[in-house]
C-alpha cells in the first residue's frame, strides 16, 4: 500500500473532485472481477472514484483497505458512499519523462497601423 504526505492527499482530493466513478461495485461485493477493472483503471488513470452500492459503512471501509492492499493503491478519500483511491503508474512517468519537448509556436509580432 502506497503512502500519501497530507500535502499529497489534499492535491489529490482537489484533482477527483472533478472526476466521476469510473467502477461500481454492487451488493454482491468486491468480487475478483471488479478488483482486476479497478486495477485497469489504475492503470489508465492512476486517481480514480469508486462508487459502492451498499448501506453499510464497514463494508465500504473493509472494500478499500482490500482494494489498497491488494493493488498496492492509496487512499484518498472515503466519503459517502465514493471512494477515491490512487496508484502511481511508472510507466506513465517514463512516457513524461522521455517525450521530447515540443518547439515553441513562432511568435507573432504585433502590426502597428499608421494612418
Amino acid at each position: 500500500m502506497q503512502q500519501l504526505t497530507s500535502a499529497q492527499v489534499r492535491e489529490l482530493r482537489a484533482q477527483a473532485h472533478g472526476l466521476n466513478p469510473v467502477v461500481s461495485i454492487s451488493e454482491n461485493g468486491l468480487s475478483d472481477a471488479v478488483l482486476k477493472e479497478i486495477d485497469a483503471c489504475l492503470k489508465a488513470h492512476e486517481l480514480i472514484k469508486i462508487r459502492v452500492y451498499g448501506d453499510s459503512r464497514e463494508d465500504r471501509l473493509a472494500y478499500l483497505e482490500r482494494i489498497c492492499a491488494e493493488l498496492s493503491a492509496a487512499a484518498v478519500q472515503h466519503i459517502g458512499k465514493l471512494l477515491v483511491v490512487y496508484r502511481e503508474n511508472p510507466e506513465k512517468l517514463t512516457a513524461k519523462d522521455t517525450a521530447k519537448p515540443r518547439p515553441a509556436a513562432p511568435r507573432r509580432t504585433k502590426r502597428s497601423f499608421q494612418g
